[in-house]
């Protein structure tokens, strides 16, 4: 017989979505009650498939604001798992060093929680009698600036070895750096396994050994984009590892983009960010949701192009996103979540008339947006937004040099484009 297991991280069970909450409750809610659902969902497979244990490479918890009733929710899971004679082993991640509740709580005997010492545990024996180990080491504290891999012991001889390490790797966007360590140090270690955590974004790092970030099983926000799930991980007798996604999440974000080239109506537009709509939907498996445990669909659209509507799109745009939400609303568990404008002016053709509006939009895009003196004006004015925001947000929209050039570029952009829609409505009488 195989030893099984599932690989999962980073559930951030009842996350807050503060941005999602404030633009729409309903929205809101449903991704933060997915966390939960999110690891009913892990704990079925589990069930399903019968395997031999389940491993949490960090952060269960959301940090400091982590209530009793998410950790009692966890604890009847885990139950479940006790009942089926499922085994867990958990380390503690950069979130869950900063929650009381970790501290406090106790969990029933199938779960080992590993502490800072990186002491193996035996997990369990293949039919041959080779026996797997899981080695793991939680943070003690929130920030782990240096490298936990010297904390691991040796792998245990002649046995399957699993290591259990919450870590940024080599760094990665949007992450400071936590117990940071090469691919090639952790390879070099002799585990046939290494469970990791804490990048929110599922890649296989390397099949000989397996060196695996699951991501999050269920998305946040648009950030965290695409399918999530965890990795199911069977042993063989002869030691060969075979790895298979699994999804999990209630919630899909995608990033989407609707052509409307060459569209000249309203209704044109809304059949083809339908038609996207739809075949995204289609993809989450979201029509049949509980029967299939396929997910909500939450999209961003971007509508990009060049087509006459391109003014009544900038100037009608709170009533754009109202249509297209009862568009992803009438598909069947599909909800937009933001809309934005790329789309531009059909070109005037060569020779032709081209007008007052075509001759103020080539001097603003050509001329205005571009002088020194303009961008000046839009660099102050995002430097005084900026000193009214936390340091964390100033960051975040402002990394470098680089971005906040970008950043003034594309605010002179579309601050052409809005003026022009609005002044080629007046034109038409719209």
């Amino acid at each position: 017989m195989p030893f099984r297991f599932i690989h999962t991280a980073d559930l951030h069970l009842d996350s807050p979505l503060t941005s999602l909450a404030l633009r729409n409750a309903d929205l809101g809610d449903l991704v933060r009650g997915a966390t939960r659902t999110a690891l009913e969902r892990i704990v079925d497979i589990a069930l399903a498939e019968a395997v031999d244990a389940l491993v949490i490479a960090g952060d269960l918890y959301d940090g400091s604001q982590t209530s009793m009733a998410t950790a009692l929710f966890l604890m009847a899971e885990m139950r479940r798992l006790e009942a089926a004679g499922i085994r867990v082993y958990l380390i503690r991640g950069n979130h869950d060093a900063q929650s009381q509740i970790t501290r406090e709580l106790t969990f029933p005997p199938n779960v080992h929680v590993f502490d800072g010492r990186g002491r193996p545990v035996r997990a369990g024996a293949l039919a041959n009698g080779r026996e797997v180990h899981v080695h793991g080491i939680s943070f003690a504290n929130p920030h782990a600036p240096a490298s936990l891999l010297p904390s691991f012991r040796a792998p245990v001889a002649d046995a399957v070895n699993i290591g259990l390490l919450h870590t940024s790797l080599a760094g990665a966007s949007r992450h400071d750096p936590y117990a940071p360590v090469s691919i090639a140090d952790l390879a070099a270690h002799g585990f046939d396994y290494w469970a990791l955590g804490h990048i929110h974004q599922r890649r296989v790092h390397l099949e000989k050994p397996w060196i695996v970030m699951p991501g999050n099983p269920q998305g946040r926000d648009i950030n965290e984009s695409g399918p999530k799930g965890v990795t199911l991980v069977t042993v063989e007798e002869d030691g060969t590892i075979a790895c298979e996604e699994r999804p999990v999440a209630v919630a899909v974000f995608e990033r989407l983009s609707v052509d409307l080239a060459g569209v000249d109506d309203w209704r044109g537009m809304q059949e083809r960010a339908e038609a996207v709509l739809a075949a995204a939907l289609a993809a989450t498996g979201g029509a049949h949701l509980v029967a299939t445990g396929g997910a909500h669909l939450v999209a961003r659209l971007t509508l990009a192009g060049a087509t006459p509507l391109a003014w009544r799109l900038r100037r009608d745009e709170d009533l754009l996103l109202a249509e297209l939400q009862n568009i992803a609303a009438s598909l069947g568990s599909g909800w937009i979540e933001a809309v934005e404008l790329a789309v531009t002016a059909p070109p005037v053709a060569e020779g032709s008339d081209a007008g007052p509006l075509s001759e103020l939009s080539r001097l603003m895009h050509a001329d205005v947006t571009l002088s020194h003196a303009y961008r000046e004006e839009l660099r102050e004015t995002l430097a005084d937004l900026l000193r009214q925001l936390p340091k964390e947000a100033r960051h975040l929209l402002v990394p470098d040099e680089v971005a906040e050039e970008g950043l003034i570029a594309e605010l002179a952009r579309e601050g052409a484009d809005t003026v022009l829609a609005r002044l080629g409505g007046e034109r038409e009488g719209a």
